[in-house]
């Protein structure tokens, strides 16, 4: 496979990309330096809009606006004006929580995992978004994590996918597209863990499904993205050019582009140069389109 390094400058972290069809351009947040960033291949025009804290996901809205979770709340960019308004504040403890990896549901429900900073207990969690009759809502949905990612929905919407990225495990939820709640939570595929001595597979980090119901999987410190299979077997392994791969998703013309962000920050000296610097963003073509991106469902 011919992998080829997009003409942009490294991020610092890498995460949440998505596709645009109406703007035919790339978006994705680029957390440790407080920004969102977009990509337009036809142009090659960059844009980026500094924010007030760490972007941890973001998706489209309709009117060109975007929906974006930062480290105390929900937010709603409007990419022309640059304006900003908080749809909702989240009740977690802003010192050692922020969110990190999310994405809307086909009903335009947005949800997002967050990260645990210490990392010394499983106190991340799943929120999810909706507009109501009596303004925006935010409910917690899941727990027992350390660093949420992963989340993707199945082509039929049966399943929710989730990362615990520090248990290198993905769990599946049943998922009801009708009232979006989530239900049996079940482990569905687990990684090996880092062994002193021993070859590393990398850990599950953020992903995208085809319309096939593959997952595809960045696998952080694994130099590789995997797909997956519903019944969770490698079916196809893709070796990077960089180790921290952070997150796919599946757009183009055809939706048949593989973009991948990846991570800088924190990463030794060794990894900053040559020609795929970590934080660079990647992309090859695949066989099987993916899933067109869900748009957040503000209220009327």
């Amino acid at each position: 496979m011919h992998i080829e390094l997009l003409p942009i400058p490294p991020s610092e972290l890498g995460e949440s990309p998505f596709w645009h069809p109406d703007e035919q351009r790339l978006y994705w947040c680029d957390i440790q330096a407080h920004c969102i960033r977009a990509w337009t291949p036809g142009s090659g025009e960059l844009q980026a809009w500094p924010m007030p804290s760490e972007p941890g996901c973001c998706a489209p809205a309709p009117g060109g606006k975007l929906v974006i979770g930062l480290r105390d709340g929900m937010y709603l960019l409007d990419t022309r004006s640059s304006d900003l308004q908080c749809l909702t504040p989240l009740p977690h403890d802003t010192s050692v929580l922020r969110l990190n990896d999310g994405r809307c549901d086909t009903a335009g429900r947005f949800w997002a995992g967050s990260v645990f900073s210490p990392k010394t207990a499983p106190l991340a969690e799943l929120w999810r978004l909706q507009a109501t009759a009596r303004g925006y809502q935010v409910q917690r949905m899941a727990g027992d994590n350390l660093t949420a990612n992963g989340l993707a929905f199945s082509p039929d919407n049966r399943w929710m996918y989730w990362a615990h990225t520090g248990a290198h495990r993905i769990d599946r939820f049943a998922f009801d597209l009708a009232t979006g709640t989530i239900s049996d939570r079940q482990p569905w595929v687990q990684f090996p863990p880092k062994t002193e001595g021993q070859p590393y597979g990398g850990r599950p980090d953020g992903a995208c499904v085809d319309v096939e119901g593959h997952y595809w999987v960045a696998m952080y410190e694994g130099g590789c993205v995997l797909r997956l299979a519903p019944s969770g077997a490698v079916v196809q392994r893709v070796e990077l050019p960089l180790r921290c791969p952070t997150m796919p998703c599946l757009g183009g013309a055809d939706g048949r582009t593989l973009y991948i962000t990846s991570a800088r920050h924190g990463r030794p000296a060794s990894e900053l140069e040559g020609p795929a610097p970590a934080g660079s963003l990647l992309s090859l073509r695949v066989d099987v389109p993916g899933l067109p991106v869900n748009f957040f469902k503000p209220k009327p």
